[in-house]
């Protein structure tokens, strides 16, 4: 049985947008997460973010789980004059 060439045009008309809407997500959840391990001097989880395409799994998982609060940050972190 052949698909009809309207029927085939839908199909991929839907596939190119749902491809579009990955992609943006993407993007989004990426540039954040990627913000926030630049800021935490956090090369390892940058990298791996870079390199690492998950449909904003792995950037979600980071932002949420992983890169700790700023208020949590700035209580845990000695400041350089403390160390002195």
């Amino acid at each position: 049985m052949e698909m009809q060439p309207s029927l085939a045009v839908g199909w991929s008309m839907l596939l190119w947008i749902v491809i579009a809407s990955l992609t943006a997500w993407e993007i989004v959840w990426k540039a954040i997460a990627l913000w926030y391990a630049a800021r935490r001097d956090q090369l390892v989880w940058y990298i791996a973010l870079l390199i690492f395409n998950t449909v904003g799994i792995l950037p979600i998982i980071y932002i949420f789980a992983v890169a700790p609060r700023r208020r949590e940050l700035g209580a845990t972190t000695p400041t350089p004059l403390a160390e002195t």
